[in-house]
């Protein structure tokens, strides 16, 4: 009987942070739907144009490496105003491809310059962090490999910096794959989420938000002051945001200014991806959280901040309440235990309305077909209840202090249905460590869905379809990565 509370006690703990964490994220829905009440105020425009160095941080980036710089040199400002560092980090043949373009750039007459080093120490931070002491411009703006500024991309972003204390100006990630596959769909519509409601909410309320990586211009003396890119993290990117915001550097998030990336298009790389951003996340949470809470700043902005640089735990605490509602359904099902170790199940309940409201409200802001979000969000929410477990994994990596490399997100240069990237040098065919503990998973939910039907009790049962549906996906893709 102890253990069986004892269990409860863990699974309503679990159960309550997460569903706190959910009304954060009703704060920000109405702080988005708020700005899009009022009207939206364009910046001022200058005549006296900045001086701007892009900055292209490459590694191993032989298939988008030509496509990247082509689409930098076509960005519609002055030549005389604008410098590109190609920072190449590149130990394969992209390097001398890369090379090659630049000095066919060169010939045209564009300012850019191709920084290598012996070693990558920092990774991507480390990258960006070499080449802006050689930078000549008073702004800096960053692209990753995989994405495609518009040629008005500069001149729409560059007057956001109307004020001295504006920092860094972020656009709206685009996708350019995202019909590819399902796998493409479902990033794409997690990622509308975080771009539409998330960084437009925190940015409408004041609150603190983050630079996404790509995509942004920053201010060059907020970098220093900050202290510049630093890679004792995995995500060098919320880090600088951190310690900038808390200098009192403003952001400035534009939704209508979209860039457009291409998505993995391959389970391995978008795992990869979704390791590093999530252990990223925890050592940087490890590493500022109690500067930011013992910073003067305003108690609202405080809470947020902490919801923010603590999401991540998120994954760990929905994997244990998964794991626990199968004995949880048992327990319940024997009886002589109150009920009320049990109402606070209903909590999932409204968490899930919570999460189907913001997506909602992200689908129908991006003027998408509502018959579209009825047939992909239980696959989204599926797939995201699913990745819990390897997410997990990475949450506890950062809370341990596990080092590890920052592995880079491998780019095929898909944009097309029809595109293969079979014969692609970067694909990853090998199954994932584990591979087999989530093929036990899908049946472990099974199980709860099957006893559902024994117990006659299908509260659960929905919860459990969900997971057991979301891990059949991850083990989908994975056995069609490796037979591929």
């Amino acid at each position: 009987m102890v253990w069986q509370i004892l269990l409860l006690i863990i699974y309503n703990l679990a159960l309550s942070v997460v569903f706190i964490f959910s009304l954060g994220q009703v704060y920000l829905i109405f702080s988005y739907l708020k700005s899009k009440r009022e009207k939206v105020r364009l910046p001022q425009t200058s005549n006296e144009l900045p001086m701007i160095t892009i900055q292209l941080p490459l590694y191993n980036e032989l298939y988008v490496v030509e496509r990247l710089i082509d689409a930098v040199c076509a960005l519609a400002y002055p030549l005389s105003k604008i410098e590109i560092q190609v920072l190449d980090d590149s130990k394969d043949e992209a390097l001398a491809l890369s090379k090659k373009i630049i000095e066919q750039k060169k010939a045209l007459g564009f300012d850019i310059v191709h920084i290598t080093r012996e070693q990558n120490t920092g990774y991507k931070a480390g990258a960006l962090q070499s080449g802006l002491h050689l930078a000549k411009g008073e702004f800096i703006a960053v692209f990753d490999a995989d994405f495609l500024p518009e040629p008005d991309f500069i001149m729409q972003l560059i007057h956001y910096f109307n004020q001295a204390d504006i920092g860094m100006v972020q656009s709206k990630w685009g996708h350019i794959n995202q019909n590819y596959s399902l796998l493409t769909q479902l990033q794409g519509f997690g990622l509308d989420g975080h771009f539409t409601i998330e960084q437009s909410g925190r940015n409408k309320a004041d609150l603190f938000i983050n630079f996404n990586g790509t995509a942004g211009i920053w201010r060059k003396s907020c970098i220093e002051d900050a202290g510049g890119w630093q890679h004792d993290t995995l995500t060098e990117d919320l880090d600088l945001s951190y310690r900038a915001q808390l200098k009192g550097w403003q952001f400035k998030y534009v939704e209508h200014v979209v860039c457009p990336a291409e998505l993995p298009v391959e389970i391995n790389a978008f795992r990869s991806q979704q390791h590093r951003w999530t252990k990223g996340a925890v050592e940087t949470a490890q590493k500022l959280f109690a500067q930011m809470w013992h910073t003067h700043i305003p108690i609202k902005k405080k809470i947020f901040a902490a919801f923010h640089l603590l999401n991540a735990y998120i994954f760990l605490l929905v994997f244990v309440t998964s794991v626990l509602s199968v004995p949880i359904l048992i327990i319940k099902k024997q009886g002589g235990i109150s009920e009320i170790y049990f109402q606070w199940m209903n909590l999932s309940l409204l968490g899930l309305v919570i999460v189907f409201m913001f997506y909602l409200v992200s689908f129908t802001a991006n003027k998408k077909n509502l018959l579209e979000f009825l047939k992909l969000f239980p696959l989204f929410l599926s797939f995201s209840m699913a990745l819990s477990f390897h997410n997990s994994l990475a949450v506890l990596e950062g809370i341990f202090g596990k080092k590890s490399a920052f592995i880079r997100t491998p780019k095929f240069n898909i944009t097309q249905k029809k595109q293969d990237f079979k014969s692609n040098i970067y694909y990853n065919h090998r199954l994932s460590k584990t591979f087999f503990i989530e093929m036990f998973l899908a049946f472990y939910f099974l199980a709860g869905v099957v006893l559902a039907f024994y117990f006659k009790d299908f509260g659960l049962m929905p919860f459990h379809l969900f997971l057991c549906i979301g891990f059949g996906l991850l083990n989908f893709y994975a056995l069609k990565s490796r037979w591929s």
